[in-house]
């Protein structure tokens, strides 16, 4: 299954928890695995708490990190490099159980789309494998 995104920013945090748990819903698995990832080499897959602040704070920390024009030797192609040392930071999956029909999460973890690099088309990959 495929899921298709359209990032607005440059660098941002979407929750697509809803959309990820609706797929496993349709695919009537109710025991097993959920492998959620990216093919885009300036993308994340995380996992953590939807709220503002913390959002903020994730971004500014991969900022301070990892800063946008550092002197990187791939910026010399497409000035992107910062993107992609990001995305290595992030990774680029996450598996999930999945019990009752449902995505085993804690209270209050959410699935995060990381953008590195946008606004752009995106596409994330669920696989679902049945126990």
């Amino acid at each position: 299954m495929k899921l298709k995104i359209e990032t607005s920013m440059r660098v941002e945090l979407i929750d697509i928890t809803s959309e990820i748990q609706e797929e496993i819903r349709k695919s009537e698995i109710s025991e097993g695995i959920c492998l959620i990832s990216t093919q885009h080499t300036t993308a994340g897959i995380i996992i953590n708490e939807n709220e503002r602040g913390l959002k903020e704070d994730i971004l500014n920390l991969l900022n301070k990190l990892v800063p946008a024009g550092a002197g990187y030797s791939h910026d010399r192609i497409d000035n992107n490099a910062d993107s992609h040392l990001r995305a290595v930071l992030l990774g680029a999956s996450e598996a999930l159980p999945v019990s009752g029909g449902k995505l085993e999460l804690g209270t209050w973890q959410r699935i995060f789309f990381a953008e590195m690099d946008g606004p752009r088309f995106r596409t994330v990959n669920i696989t679902l494998l049945r126990a």
